[in-house]
C-alpha cells in the first residue's frame, strides 16, 4: 500500500513556502519517500522511535522529529519536518503531547496516523501525586501532584502521557503498532507480528526485573522534578512527590518548594531526582536544604548524549531507584 502520493495540505500560514520547504527537504536529504522497499515512518519522539525500529526492523525507515538531547514537549516543526509528516506512510504519535505535531497530522496525515494514546486509557494527571495513605483515590493530595503549580494544564481531566514508563503498557502499544504496520505493508505483516512478540518478551523480562528489584525497600516515595513517573510508580507500588506537575518547564513557587522539602524530610528521602533534559537547579536546591543528594531518573522522553536505548536506560533507572530507596 503506497501512500506517498497523498496530497499535502500544509497547516501553516504560508502554505506555498512550507510546501516548497517540504519538497526541498525530501529531495535533498532523502528523509522521506526515498526507498520504495521500506515503509517511511515518522516517530513523534524517542520511545515511539524505539518501538517502530524494533518492530519494523529493516522493513521500515524511521525518522524521529525530536533531536537527541532536545525536550519533546517543546517541539516546533520546521518546513522540512512538515514535509516529512505529509509524505510519511505512517506517523506514530501520542496525541496531546506535542500540539504542533497534532496540528500537522490533522492537516496532512490524518488517515496515516497511529495515535498510541488510543491503545490503552491514559492515567489522569493527578493520579501520580503523593498520597499519605498509600491508596490513591480520595485521599490523594492534588497540591502534591504538582497540580497547584500548573493551573489550566492539569485541571479539567488532563491526562499523563508517559505510558512508556510501564513496560507492559509499551508492549501492548507495540502489539497494536505491528497490526498498523501490517495494514500499511501486508506482505510483511507476519514479520511485524513476530518482532512485536519478541519485543514483548524483552519488555516482560524488564517488568519482572523491576517488580523483583523494588519489592523490598526501606522507602517507597521518590521526589522527582516533575510528575512524569505515575505509570512507573503505579506499576511498582511506589509514590512520586513532584516538584512541578506534568510540564518540566514550569517554575515551582516558594510555597511548593517548602511543601516538597517538608515531604522529603518526613519520608527521610536520601535522593532528589532530576532529569537528563531539564536543569537540575531546583532539585539541587531542595537536596541542599534537606541534606540529600541528587541523581538522574530518566523519563525517557528522549535520549541524552549518553546513548543507550530504552531497555538500558530503564535498567539504569532501576539501579538508581534501588540505591535511593535502599532496596534489598
Amino acid at each position: 500500500m503506497n501512500l506517498r502520493s497523498a496530497p499535502r495540505t500544509l497547516a501553516v500560514a504560508t502554505t506555498a513556502l512550507l510546501a516548497l520547504g517540504g519538497v526541498t527537504a525530501c529531495s535533498d536529504d532523502g528523509t522521506t519517500g526515498a526507498d520504495p522497499q521500506r515503509v517511511d515512518v515518522v516517530a513523534a519522539f524517542y520511545p515511539l522511535q524505539f518501538l517502530a525500529e524494533r518492530i519494523g526492523g529493516d522493513a521500515v525507515k524511521v525518522s524521529n522529529l525530536v533531536k537527541p538531547g532536545a525536550e519533546p514537549h517543546d517541539l516546533e516543526l520546521n518546513p522540512g519536518q512538515v514535509g516529512q509528516v505529509a509524505e510519511a506512510e505512517l506517523v506514530v504519535l501520542l496525541k496531546g503531547f506535542q500540539p504542533a505535531l497534532d496540528e500537522a497530522v490533522e492537516q496532512n496525515a490524518k488517515e496515516r496516523a497511529f495515535d498510541v494514546s488510543t491503545v490503552q486509557p491514559l492515567l489522569d494527571a493527578a493520579a501520580g501525586g503523593h498520597d499519605h495513605d498509600h491508596e490513591g483515590g480520595e485521599h490523594a493530595h492534588p497540591e502534591e501532584s504538582g497540580k497547584a503549580e500548573e493551573p489550566g494544564h492539569e485541571e479539567g481531566g488532563a491526562k499523563d502521557p508517559h505510558l512508556w514508563l510501564d513496560p507492559t503498557r509499551l508492549a501492548t502499544v507495540g502489539d497494536k503498532l505491528a497490526e498498523r504496520l501490517g495494514r500499511a505493508d501486508p506482505d510483511r505483516a507476519a514479520d511485524y507480528t513476530a518482532r512485536a512478540k519478541a519485543l514483548r518478551v524483552e519488555l516482560e523480562k524488564l517488568d519482572a526485573e523491576f517488580t523483583a528489584g523494588l519489592k523490598t525497600c526501606q522507602r517507597r516515595e521518590i521526589v522527582v522534578s516533575h510528575t512524569a513517573f505515575g505509570y512507573l510508580t503505579g506499576r511498582y507500588q511506589l509514590e512520586q512527590i513532584g516538584i512541578t506537575g506534568l510540564s518540566p518547564d514550569n517554575e515551582p513557587s516558594p510555597q511548593r518548594l517548602a511543601q516538597v522539602a517538608q515531604e522529603a524530610r518526613e519520608h527521610k528521602a536520601t535522593t532528589i531526582f532530576f532529569e537528563t533534559l531539564v536543569s537540575p537547579k531546583v532539585a539541587e536546591t531542595i537536596a541542599a536544604e534537606v541534606g540529600a543528594k541528587t541523581a538522574v531518573l530518566d523519563p525517557l522522553e528522549g535520549l541524552s548524549s549518553g546513548g543507550g536505548d530504552y531497555l538500558s536506560v530503564m535498567r539504569t533507572n532501576l539501579a538508581t531507584l534501588r540505591t535511593a530507596l535502599s532496596c534489598q
